[in-house]
């Protein structure tokens, strides 16, 4: 096997976790034909095959399953060396969480972090579940309780989701549904237009972020999470909460490191503020309902 450098491992994993090309080169700024080469020449490399390619996405193969789990366990080393060199500076404590549990994070950062304290932050965004097995975050928000036995768990409360359109643009979004792309469409309520509306998708995107930006612009329609949409006055419901996609949410991080007192800072810090917005969460503060 000839020599294959770190940083072609660490692009496998970014196509692995994205589930193709245009999810990895979001991340990484690489052109998804010269990260498709960079695959195809990893697979060259180690002399087997390592994706089931198809016009959905990239799919490991079992040895690709096999070379992802040895990979992960790389990164979390590579990571941890990091930490511990960082260590004597200021603490770091890397969080995993979706797309729109992120944006409410960033919105109420002096609650996380204050200027005082000799604490930094890592925030990984992405909608795939973040493995916390190699340590390669500390902290995991999830929409279901963990079944690993290595990890500890809190439950943070219930997120509703419902349809919003722009209150200025009612009219003209009747019947134009916004989406995610269907390869990127892993949470469920991204799959709910494809699954309920894909004959009045009009737009689509490869990020959930921009779902909130089009909807405001009056671009459509859009499933949300309530804390996002409810909390927009420029948005309003079409009809009530889409009760099939509510879940329970959980902060979960590592049972051998819950207790370093940075982690437990928080982990703290995110459920007082999470829990103190319980009923926007839940979907029980509805600006309007259209």
């Amino acid at each position: 096997m000839k020599n294959i450098g770190w940083d072609t491992y660490e692009l496998f994993l970014k196509v692995a976790r994205h589930g193709g090309l245009s999810g990895a080169a979001g991340v990484t700024g690489l052109s998804p034909a010269t990260i498709g080469r960079r695959m195809l020449e990893l697979e060259g490399g180690v002399g087997r095959p390592l994706f089931l390619r198809s016009r959905t996405g990239y799919q490991l193969t079992p040895e690709g399953a096999v070379l992802f789990e040895q990979v992960q366990e790389m990164e979390g080393a590579a990571r941890r060396i990091d930490a511990w060199q960082q260590e004597s500076a200021s603490p770091l404590v890397r969080i995993a969480c979706g797309t729109w549990l992120a944006w409410w994070l960033a919105r109420h950062h002096t609650r996380l972090q204050t200027a005082e304290e000799n604490l930094r932050i890592d925030m990984f965004i992405a909608e795939r579940r973040a493995s916390l097995a190699h340590r390669e975050s500390d902290i995991g928000i999830r929409a279901f309780e963990p079944e690993e036995g290595n990890l500890a768990a809190r439950r943070l409360g219930e997120v509703a989701y419902a349809a919003y359109r722009s209150r200025e643009a009612a009219s003209s979004s009747e019947e134009r549904w916004l989406a995610v792309s269907e390869e990127e469409a892993i949470s469920a309520y991204l799959r709910y237009p494809h699954e309920h509306q894909a004959g009045a998708i009009t737009v689509t995107v490869n990020r959930p972020r921009s779902l909130r930006d089009l909807v405001i612009a009056g671009a459509g329609i859009a499933v949300l999470p309530c804390f996002v949409g409810d909390n927009d006055l420029r948005l309003e419901r079409v009809g009530e909460e889409i009760t099939a996609l509510r879940h329970t949410q959980w902060i979960v991080m590592n049972n051998d490191d819950r207790h370093r007192r940075e982690i437990r800072t928080v982990v703290d810090r995110i459920t007082e503020l999470v829990r103190s917005h319980a009923d926007l969460f839940a979907g029980r503060r509805p600006a309007s309902t259209g």
